[in-house]
């Protein structure tokens, strides 16, 4: 309690003196006992006493004395006294700008960005919002100086990402090219090369942690480690499997573990053991870069056969092959394939393998008779493996002379399958490589250039006649062989004209739209307006969110209410009567047989939809894909996962007597 009187009894001379820095230091090196006997607006009222200073006193009002805790309101106070015309301040959305004016009588700080010029804040928003900005950020350098900064950036960009890193903090390389590409320090296509460059220089610089994985934060060290005792010290109570591995790689990269005496070594061999086994049954792909560090380094312990049977039961290689990044995928495979017999298991789990362990297990083995032949019947197997088919398709000039593969024409054929349809996960990644190919023309002049006159046709006619290829896709790609082969143009097949079909819908769902339009107009609008008008009575709408909800709100109610205007002169009301049972068209019902069975479905029109009595909109994807069709004709059915799937008409009758009730106009309603 002694302390706290004497604290105010100094804050009473400084206010007798009008010495607010004297005050405000006092309260901030004692403000948990001022906190207890006094209440934060009881040192909001003292340390008003020491200052006349109209714009302190406004900050003394502005930042929430009384309102929220003592030790924060002192954090703004404090924030906002640095905030002085012409410094400079950070903003995580518009980077740098400049204080251009303190308005103590609005509480207002006007800051200039380079995109955002004259944007005022509130004093909450400003300490929100806003941090002052050290000289050694990396945007006050390049304000300062830009000719050094650009100097640096293209000559020496490691000590430049050093410098982001020293500004932003640790983070991912895929947070580190946001902040370079938002800022302008390089654009998102020079991205990859200016990355290289600095990596290859920062993979030598002690000062700098570059993680094996790219959703792990590089690193900036504070000091480089010197590897003497503290860090053994430090290194044998690590815990961490993740850290462990780091450690060690760190160690082995800087060129120590060659020098390294028995007791640090037996310290490595120890660590990793302990990790291997942390690893183990918690985390495969860790397991496998840990086992690969230990047989690479030669340590006994745990046994190398002892580390690959456990990778090989289960088949946890392969749930780590596709965790793993693609450096480490490549060290496994090499890891585990310890003969004939090992090796021989890659290739039976091919199949199953992510597209890297694949590329991995084709690229090391590939001179190998029994790879080939695995490779080969594999194949010719009439569904082959996506990744398999993706690989040698795209690299075939590198299998030309693999006698175990099957002819071109039939890898071609996999890989129109492949393009076909939905795919999800590893499959759908190998579909868009082999969709991209199909669009190079560079790469069918190739194909073609290697086909006899009578396999071009055979490819031409089969990836024709693919209904369930992407249809620009499928249309470009057509365009491009014929280019590449004209002879190709007299197998052509000329496409039908879709059928249009009117823009209906019946009476009820009609009248349910209109209904709904008229509420918008009526209800909901006017509603709207007066939101409007109420949020206008809190002032200042710059900084009225009320104000803007109720903006954005009648923006979208407007484009709404168009939308739905140009729907209902555009669309009529029918019953359907002149509907035919020739083919499948809106106004009948139709009935198919899919994978899962004998299904029924009336096909009504554009705002019809009830699912419990199988109505279909003419506009759902189901019922597009029916439209023109006629008894015995096939169509695709969409939303099925993996392979493609088909459906047929199997008959087209009038609509039952219980629809056509459901279409009607119900009661009470107008259209």
């Amino acid at each position: 309690m002694a302390v706290t009187e004497a604290v105010l009894n100094n804050l009473k001379e400084c206010a007798e003196k009008r010495d607010f820095d004297g005050a405000f230091k006092l309260v901030r090196e004692n403000h948990d006992a001022l906190d207890k006997s006094l209440t934060s607006a009881g040192v909001r009222d003292l340390l008003k006493k020491t200052t006349t200073d109209r714009l302190l006193l406004s900050f003394l009002d502005g930042v929430g004395f009384g309102e929220i805790p003592l030790d924060k309101s002192l954090v703004a106070l404090e924030m906002l006294i640095g905030f002085q015309v012409g410094s400079l301040v950070l903003n995580d959305t518009w980077g740098l700008g400049r204080v251009k004016r303190v308005d103590y009588f609005y509480r207002r700080i006007t800051v200039d960005f380079k995109t955002r010029r004259g944007h005022q804040f509130t004093y909450a928003a400003a300490c929100d919002m806003l941090r002052s900005a050290p000289e050694d950020h990396i945007l006050v350098k390049r304000e300062a100086d830009p000719e050094a900064f650009e100097k640096l950036l293209k000559d020496k960009p490691g000590e430049f990402v050093k410098a982001v890193l020293k500004s932003y903090g640790d983070m991912p390389v895929a947070r580190l090219e946001t902040v370079c590409v938002q800022n302008g320090f390089t654009k998102s296509g020079n991205w990859k090369k200016f990355w290289d460059s600095a990596r290859a220089e920062l993979r030598s610089d002690k000062l700098v942690e570059i993680p094996a994985r790219r959703t792990e934060p590089v690193r900036l060290k504070a000091s480089a480690e010197d590897y003497g005792d503290s860090w053994l010290t430090a290194f044998s109570h690590e815990t961490d499997p993740k850290l462990i591995l780091a450690s060690v790689r760190e160690f082995v990269d800087q060129k120590k573990f060659e020098t390294a005496g028995p007791e640090v070594k037996s310290k490595i061999e120890d660590r990793l053991a302990f990790a291997v086994t942390a690893a183990r049954k918690v985390d495969d792909a860790l397991y496998a870069r840990l086992a690969v560090e230990i047989a690479a380094l030669g340590f006994a312990n745990p046994p190398a056969a002892a580390m690959r049977d456990y990778l090989w039961e289960r088949k946890r290689f392969i749930k780590a092959a596709t965790a793993l990044p693609a450096r480490n995928v490549g060290e496994m495979v090499a890891f585990l394939a310890s003969g004939d017999e090992a090796k021989a298991k890659l290739y039976s789990a091919l199949p199953e393998l992510c597209s890297t362990a694949v590329t991995e297990i084709v690229t090391r083995f590939g001179g190998e008779a029994a790879c080939r032949e695995a490779v080969g019947a594999l194949m010719k197997q009439p569904k082959a493996p996506a990744t398999l088919t993706t690989l040698i398709v795209g690299k075939y000039e590198q299998f030309r002379e693999w006698t175990e593969l099957p002819p071109l024409i039939t890898l071609l054929t996999h890989a129109i399958a492949l393009g076909e349809g939905r795919q999800s996960g590893e499959t759908l990644k190998m579909q868009n490589i082999v969709r991209r190919l199909f669009l190079n023309a560079d790469w069918l002049k190739k194909v073609f250039g290697w086909l006899d006159d009578g396999d071009k046709a055979l490819f031409f006619e089969r990836f024709q006649a693919s209904i369930a290829w992407d249809p620009s896709s499928h249309h470009t790609t057509v365009v491009r062989m014929v280019a590449a082969v004209p002879a190709l143009s007299a197998h052509v097949v000329k496409a039908e004209k879709k059928k249009e079909y009117a823009r209906v819908t019946s009476y009820r769902s009609f009248a349910m739209k209109k209904a709904e339009y008229l509420k918008l107009i009526n209800e909901d609008m006017p509603a709207n307006v007066k939101r409007i008008e109420f949020a206008k009575s809190y002032g200042d709408l710059s900084e009225n969110a009320e104000y803007q909800y109720a903006k954005d709100e009648q923006r979208a109610l407007m484009q709404k209410q168009s939308l739905m205007q140009a729907d209902l002169e555009a669309v009529k009301p029918s019953d359907f009567a002149d509907a035919e049972t020739g083919e499948v068209m809106p106004g009948v019902k139709v009935v198919i047989d899919s994978p899962d069975g004998e299904r029924t479905y009336c096909i009504l029109g554009e705002w019809d939809n009830d699912p419990e009595r199988g109505i279909l909109s003419s506009k759902a994807r189901l019922a597009a894909n029916m439209l023109g069709k006629k008894p015995g004709d096939e169509f695709e059915l969409p939303g099925a996962e993996g392979q493609t799937r088909f459906a047929k008409v199997k008959a087209i009758e009038q609509l039952p007597d219980e629809i056509r009730e459901w279409m009607k106009l119900p009661p009470g309603m107008q259209i």
